[in-house]
């Protein structure tokens, strides 16, 4: 078990860790208060190659592995999880999706945009009654030949209002069950597709989320991913792979409430002495230290798994499950470790843990993972 990371993974590393501290951190908090997305700082990390690190460089990528895009994420997310978020989507859902199952062409036209930042994407599996329960979708592709039908709406996008591509799952053959699903690429733009009110959340307000609604959407047939019908397994293969970005996002979350709350136990004094000389917070410390450790060799398992073509279903469940645990964990104690400053925006460890909640949620809720997890144990 080797747990060094190569030069050019520390490489990586630093440059996610300065863009953090130099370019998120500056308006974090106002952007947070206004719900602004964070549209200038992506367009950097799309210069920086941070938005297709996995992606082949003949496709517009930086051809990195996944545990030098778990290390981005973890540093991105110690700052400003809103901005590490649309990082997440567009390399783990958006990116990899498209260069794992998609056409040349579809490379050509959407993944090199995509990789290179040029553009963002989505992904759209979540629907009103179709959230945790993915084969319930009532959105639908009707065949018409060349091109679908797609009418429908869907829920909770992440870059609802600020991806141009959108990768769509629909129903086409309903008796058919999940095996009906199709994979769509649907353009911003196109007629008859609208997007909804921006989402008015408790974290991640950066983010951008939103519903979309479909009506009568001509997509043409070259725009489906993989075969007829393959739209579920795709969306259940894309999120295995998201799980671990996920993972590493409430990694990050947990590792820079912890080091917060470590800065200011070493400044705050009470009773005649630094707060971190008090056995309750000392404690305190070390807990959150121990859970992180342990977060984060479950997150760079996963992400190995998947760099060793491994099955990562189980590793990337595990670490989510698990890091998102931590996350809330952790920023909670911090947030009681700065006591009543810690319910004060500006020392950042109250957005912290209102943004860590979501890691619980979305791309499979602790729930879903369980059920992962148990039936991969009990059928192993």
């Amino acid at each position: 078990m080797d747990f060094s990371l190569t030069e050019e993974q520390q490489m990586v590393q630093q440059a996610a860790r300065d863009f953090a501290q130099n370019e998120l951190l500056p308006g974090v908090i106002e952007r947070d208060e206004k719900q602004e997305f964070p549209a200038e700082q992506i367009r950097k990390m799309g210069e920086l190659g941070f938005m297709g690190m996995m992606v082949a460089p003949e496709y517009g990528g930086s051809g990195l592995d996944t545990l030098s895009y778990v290390l981005v994420m973890e540093e991105l997310s110690k700052i400003d999880a809103s901005a590490s978020v649309v990082v997440s989507v567009n390399n783990s859902l958006v990116c990899w999706g498209l260069e794992t199952f998609g056409t040349e062409e579809q490379k050509e036209k959407y993944l090199k945009r995509l990789a290179s930042g040029e553009v963002i994407g989505a992904f759209c599996l979540s629907e009103p009654e179709a959230g945790s329960d993915a084969t319930s979708q009532k959105t639908t592709a009707e065949d018409k030949g060349d091109h679908y039908l797609l009418n429908g709406t869907k829920n909770w996008i992440t870059n609802g209002n600020s991806a141009d591509v959108y990768l769509v799952m629909a129903q086409t053959y309903p008796e058919k069950g999940h095996k009906g699903i199709n994979a769509l690429i649907v353009e911003k733009g196109m007629p008859g597709f609208e997007i909804g009110p921006k989402e008015q959340k408790m974290g991640i307000r950066g983010s951008d989320t939103h519903s979309l609604m479909f009506t009568d959407v001509k997509v043409p047939k070259e725009n489906r991913i993989g075969t007829d019908g393959f739209g579920f397994k795709f969306a259940m293969k894309t999120l295995a792979g998201g799980r671990i970005g996920i993972a590493a996002q409430a990694l990050g979350i947990a590792a820079g409430a912890y080091e917060l709350a470590l800065k200011y136990s070493r400044e705050r004094k009470a009773f005649g002495t630094e707060i971190a000389n008090h056995q309750a917070i000392a404690f305190k410390l070390a807990d959150m230290y121990t859970q992180i450790e342990a977060a984060r060799m479950l997150v760079y398992k996963a992400a190995q798994d998947k760099d060793n073509g491994a099955n990562y279903d189980l590793s990337g469940a595990v670490a989510k499950l698990y890091a998102s645990q931590v996350a809330m964990d952790t920023a909670v104690e911090a947030v009681q470790v700065h006591g009543g400053n810690g319910y004060v925006k500006e020392y950042h460890v109250e957005r912290m843990m209102r943004d860590a909640k979501i890691t619980q949620i979305y791309e499979g809720t602790s729930e879903i993972q369980k059920i992962v997890i148990s039936r991969s144990i009990l059928h192993d």
